[in-house]
């Protein structure tokens, strides 16, 4: 029954949404930092006010973190920081870089060719290591790339993102969003896989065509390429010791992640340990070069003295000079001395063992609260009853049939990625309402609306907004870190096309398989 609370609870998280969407700031007095409403705040906010009205209590929190219905945040949180792990590791080494040097030679001075091989490698790196590793390092190289051969960057960079999110659809753990369906569906990680690689495959080559018929013009993607200069790969290979034991780790725990799920056994058990072991190599290798002088990620021995930090002790670093009428005593004085001396200690840190603290910034620590706080609103939603609103809605529109519930959750899924807080707040909502709705509908149409909403969280990234996935959101910071602005009507405007096509091609092989599978 819908009462007051519910209602309140629906609009808080509709709020919450917009400000995921449209991050603001609130202005605050002098030498207070402004305080911002975005990714990370907002649904923590919106968890704070609904606690303080009551529209939720302690055990709805407690769901939200430990999961009901067979949805383990803290499984799928672990998993994914783990390869996370041990893919962004792996691309420190230099082998991404190394990868793109020795596609760009092949494809030679022909456009369409270099433009051909650049899509069937980010495709293939992100069907193996993730698409966020692969647009850490790929955005960077094509920046780069595009302006040393003086490309227009726009066609090159939408093609990078298109490839990326595509591909990983493949792998349950390509995304957070599969492995949220592979918990919410128990559906059997191998399974997973053996189901998206057909529409992963008509996805990809219908998605190239659209991005070849946008971009025909020469002035986006010429036929001549006017300075193509061979590239050096192995030069940008920075560690390859590191990169062969990087590459067979990750490899060993994406093949036995994939044959424990035939036990039911949870695969973080299998992840996480792996990336202990990876965490203690990369340390244990740092060391080895650090002590021997030998070149670490392709500079010469720096040592202590890296970035001017002496040698000796950290506390042999001087206090900060004491000015004005300040006493060496004074708060200020002994913060400013503290401070100096953690960046001091951090540089020698960072010297000592560069593979892990290079990797530390790039995790992606800003999806565990948003993560967990999406599973609590959600659960919320369901505590106050609009869950099971939303499963007899879905119910009265498809009347149970599986073509039509395919094509409702996957359109829907497409949507919502845009205005629900990431396609992981889409995904975690409609595998929710498809579970409420579950009693009423056959066991071949929730499988059929798993595979569906796996297409269209992921081809969903490709889309109108840039906090339709975490990526989007990585991507457009790192171009504004190089200068490059891309406006959300630019972004918009040239993703319409393949996500449209994708869209209506995925889903048609959704419901291709379907058929076959389920006469």
């Amino acid at each position: 029954m819908i009462t007051g609370y519910s209602v309140a609870t629906l609009v808080v998280f509709i709020i919450s949404i917009g400000f995921v969407i449209y991050p603001v700031s609130i202005p605050t007095p002098r030498r207070i930092p402004r305080i911002p409403i975005n990714l990370t705040t907002a649904p923590i906010l919106a968890i704070a006010i609904l606690w303080a009205a009551q529209c939720l209590d302690p055990a709805v929190i407690r769901g939200g973190i430990v999961g009901t219905d067979g949805v383990k945040p803290y499984n799928i949180l672990i998993l994914f920081f783990s390869l996370a792990y041990m893919a962004i590791t792996l691309d420190i080494t230099g082998i991404l870089q190394s990868a793109a040097f020795w596609v760009s030679n092949k494809g030679g001075s022909n456009g369409w060719k270099l433009y051909s091989y650049f899509y069937i490698m980010l495709t293939i790196l992100s069907i193996c290591l993730g698409n966020d590793p692969v647009i850490l390092s790929g955005t960077a190289f094509l920046i780069y790339y595009t302006k040393v051969a003086e490309l227009n960057h726009i066609s090159w960079l939408m093609s990078e993102f298109a490839a990326a999110n595509t591909a990983s659809m493949v792998l349950f753990v390509g995304n957070p969003t599969n492995v949220v369906i592979c918990e919410g569906f128990n559906v059997n990680n191998a399974a997973f896989t053996a189901y998206t690689i057909l529409p992963f495959i008509a996805c990809s080559v219908f998605c190239f065509l659209a991005l070849g018929g946008q971009y025909r013009n020469k002035k986006y993607v010429p036929r001549k390429l006017n300075h193509a200069t061979d590239l050096d790969a192995r030069s940008v290979l920075l560690d390859p010791i590191g990169a062969c034991v990087g590459s067979f780790m990750l490899a060993s725990a994406l093949i036995l992640c994939l044959v424990v799920s035939f036990f039911g056994i949870d695969v973080w058990k299998i992840s996480l340990p792996f990336a202990t072991a990876k965490f203690i190599y990369d340390v244990a290798w740092d060391h080895y070069r650090f002590v021997r002088k030998l070149p670490m990620l392709g500079r010469g021995q720096q040592g202590p003295e890296e970035n001017g930090v002496p040698s000796d002790d950290v506390n042999s670093i001087p206090d900060p000079v004491v000015v004005n009428n300040f006493s060496p005593h004074s708060s200020k004085v002994f913060a400013a001395r503290w401070r100096s001396k953690g960046i001091a200690l951090h540089k020698r840190l960072h010297a000592h063992f560069p593979t892990f603290f290079t990797a530390l910034p790039r995790l992606p620590f800003a999806l565990v609260p948003f993560a967990f706080s999406q599973f609590i609103l959600i659960e919320a939603l369901s505590h106050q009853g609009w869950i099971d609103v939303f499963g007899t809605w879905l119910l009265r529109a498809t009347h149970g049939d599986m073509y039509r519930t395919i094509w409702l959750i996957g359109v829907l899924g497409v949507i919502l990625c845009n205005i629900s807080g990431t396609n992981i707040g889409a995904t975690i909502l409609l595998t929710k309402v498809v579970r409420a709705a579950s009693p009423m509908l056959s066991d071949q149409t929730i499988r059929a609306a798993a595979i569906a909403l796996a297409v269209a969280s992921n081809i969903g990234a490709v889309s109108f907004t840039f906090s339709a996935s975490l990526a989007g959101l990585l991507w457009k910071g790192i171009l504004k870190q190089k200068g490059i602005i891309v406006k959300q009507t630019t972004f918009a405007y040239w993703n319409a096309l393949p996500l449209v096509v994708m869209m209506v091609v995925g889903l048609s092989v959704v419901c291709a398989e379907m058929a076959v599978l389920y006469p």
